[in-house]
């Protein structure tokens, strides 16, 4: 019995640690690779943007089910999705989106270039990825609009809030033209046509989108001024120009792959004869 039992001893000794060692090898081995491929890696958590939108269809607009959608919307989703940020949309009435910008409780807005009441304020985008058109639109019963001269001893018909890349300015200053307001666009269509005003001056699109769903017989349009679009960070953030930095380089790469449409530029292609200048 001893013997066997000694014997017995003397293999389990000679195998035992290099058996340990091997065995200690493969579960080691086996956690990283299990760690590896089943347990990812934990990512820092993306840097979440504030983004303003407004009632601007068929750019930005809000959904029936309270959503943010529209051109403008989805390009920077994709914008910021390439950039590496993720996104928290509020929906703001102009004028307070102007406030929000200001004041830093919104990071940015996606909005018109060269507003005099955002000067100072906010940091544009390089790009300009859409333009817009300012228009004026009248009954058959008024004269049609040639020249900036036309308004004159009329009713003008703007939207509250909007200032017009400063237009706006220029008319309260003007004795010659009278102004009236209207909450949004629905609404100014809608004194146009009950004759609260000779004309309307808007944004081409919103206007065109609201026209698909509800004609206005016999208006007439006549382009007033082109602007742009970008990308304005609120000043208020630190990061404001690296943001800007980042959408701008994320925004050409995806040009440059072609999953997004070039910029259509900032130099404005058209303005009404007489339309002053200094704003």
């Amino acid at each position: 019995m001893k013997a066997g039992f000694s014997k017995g001893f003397r293999w389990r000794r000679r195998l035992s640690w290099p058996a340990l060692l091997i065995a200690l090898m493969a579960s080691l081995s086996g956690t990283v690779a299990a760690t590896t491929v089943d347990t990812p890696l934990m990512m820092a958590p993306r840097t979440e943007l504030t983004v303003a939108y407004v009632e601007f269809p068929p750019l930005e607009y809000i959904t029936e089910d309270g959503e943010p959608a529209g051109e403008f919307v989805e390009l920077t989703r994709k914008v910021a999705e390439e950039a590496g940020y993720d996104l928290k949309f509020i929906y703001l009435p102009i004028s307070r989106t102007y406030f929000y910008l200001r004041n830093g409780m919104v990071d940015m807005w996606m909005g018109l270039t060269g507003i005099p009441a955002l000067d100072g304020y906010v940091l544009e985008s390089a790009v300009s990825p859409i333009s817009a058109t300012l228009s004026v639109w009248s009954t058959p019963q008024t004269p049609p609009v040639t020249r900036y001269e036309s308004f004159h001893d009329k009713i003008l018909i703007l939207i509250s809030g909007y200032t017009y890349g400063g237009l706006l300015y220029q008319l309260e200053a003007d004795n010659d033209v009278s102004l009236t307001f209207a909450p949004n666009h629905l609404a100014a269509l809608k004194m146009l046509e009950r004759g609260r005003g000779h004309y309307l001056l808007d944004y081409q699109l919103p206007v065109r989108e609201i026209l698909k769903q509800e004609p206005f017989e016999g208006l007439r349009e006549q382009p007033v001024r082109t602007r742009h679009t970008s990308w304005l960070f609120t000043r208020n953030n630190p990061d404001s120009s690296a943001l800007r930095d980042a959408f701008d380089q994320a925004f050409r790469r995806l040009v440059a792959r072609g999953e997004v449409p070039p910029e259509e530029g900032r130099v404005p292609d058209f303005s009404l004869p007489g339309l002053p200048v200094d704003h």
